[in-house]
């Protein structure tokens, strides 16, 4: 049974990853696969979140006009795509807030059910952080590994934590691949 809803992260999982942050349009690109994974879900009938840490914001390195402009290139480029993200839930806060939505913490996670009325059930969270995972797995929700962005490095650490194995994917497109067809690891 396909899920109601897929909660994703956006940088390392959409688009490309930087460790100086995304902090201009123009460095948000898509990783290749990522917009036409998005169409599938949207087309299959899935509700699709993004849920992300964007603590540039509350750092001073990223102004609110700025970030919006940069998700008004990426609504452009996915439109250009023929596809859609149906809500953002974004932590604003830098890491010393102590907030509860910033991800390990499952708040925006639990934003996302809450405004869709779901329960973790109903929802794939994919991820290409081991914060990512844990704030998932807080609320019960199946959590899938990306290996692009962080994902490598994480899913070395979750096999060295752990004997059960997150489900893992090369990409969002491999992950989505799977999730349409029914399988539950690549």
């Amino acid at each position: 049974m396909l899920p109601l809803a897929v909660i994703l992260d956006r940088d390392g999982v959409i688009n490309a990853d930087s460790p100086n942050y995304i902090l201009t349009p123009a460095q948000w690109q898509p990783i290749p696969g990522s917009i036409e994974a998005i169409a599938q879900l949207n087309r299959a009938g899935i509700r699709v979140a993004v849920c992300s840490n964007q603590s540039a914001l509350g750092r001073g390195l990223l102004t609110e006009s700025t970030h919006k402009a940069i998700l008004a290139r990426m609504r452009q480029l996915l439109a250009e795509g023929q596809a859609h993200i149906d809500a953002f839930f974004i932590c604003p806060h830098a890491p010393d807030a102590l907030c509860d939505c910033r991800k390990p913490k499952p708040g925006l996670i639990e934003q996302t059910l809450a405004q869709w009325s779901l329960t973790p059930q109903d929802v794939i969270l994919i991820g290409d952080s081991h914060r990512d995972i844990q704030a998932g797995t807080a609320v019960g929700v199946a959590s899938w590994l990306v290996r692009t962005g962080n994902g490598q490095q994480t899913e070395a650490l979750l096999n060295k934590e752990s004997a059960s194995k997150t489900p893992t994917f090369d990409d969002l497109h491999a992950a989505v691949q799977a999730l349409l067809n029914g399988t539950r690891h690549e």
